[in-house]
């Protein structure tokens, strides 16, 4: 298994932040890698007509919609190596900060969340362990989860069909396999954002007067 964390190579805020993910990798006995985050400064839009998604299913108003793209290629780009790596591959936002041990394996289906909610109300998992998609119906952040190659080659083959932001793109609507880890064992620590409006960073857990919009 892999395990990649995705970063903003020319944002020092993005490079520190994700310095914390590999560092409390470590901690836990885990190997993170950087992952270049694909950025609006990319030609994103020939990107996405490359892979045949459309742009229609970012347009809302809590993100900037160029950022959301972007941000949703990053990931996108990740379940295509892993389809190609033939690997299981764990995938971190440069935000996340990994709080607890998680398990070297883990009897899941294809894609399970590990992170804790970061924004809104959710709903606690009912067990220890592996559960059904429970805190939402949606990933509640797309900032840690684990995902197997032939899973992610279906995340690939909807997103040409929908596409939309990441965490949202990932429900259980669409994808009734989706799962989670309970107790979360990585949370978000976030005190910027590069993808959303001042609309979409009001249900953060984590905000206060003191968190950028960059």
């Amino acid at each position: 298994m892999k395990s990649f964390v995705i970063t903003i190579i020319d944002n020092k805020k993005s490079i520190a932040a994700a310095d914390k993910c590999i560092n409390s990798g470590v901690k836990y006995g885990m190997l993170i890698q950087n992952f270049r985050a694909t950025t609006p400064r990319d030609p994103i839009h020939d990107i996405i007509k490359k892979h045949g998604i459309s742009a229609q299913g970012f347009k809302e108003k809590f993100s900037r919609l160029d950022n959301c793209i972007a941000a949703f290629l990053s990931h996108y780009m990740l379940w295509m190596q892993c389809v190609a790596s033939k690997e299981e591959f764990q995938i971190f936002e440069h935000d996340a900060v990994i709080v607890n041990e998680i398990p070297e394996f883990i009897n899941y289906q294809g894609c399970i969340s590990l992170g804790k909610p970061s924004y809104g109300k959710y709903n606690d998992p009912l067990q220890i362990g592996v559960n059904p998609l429970t805190s939402k119906r949606y990933f509640p952040g797309a900032h840690a989860y684990r995902l197997k190659p032939s899973y992610a080659k279906l995340l690939i083959e909807q997103a040409k069909k929908v596409a939309k932001p990441t965490d949202v793109f990932l429900n259980i609507d669409t994808f009734p396999w989706l799962e989670e880890y309970y107790p979360w064992p990585v949370e978000a620590h976030d005190t910027f954002t590069t993808i959303q409006r001042a609309e979409g960073c009001l249900a953060k857990h984590n905000y206060s007067d003191k968190y950028e919009i960059i």
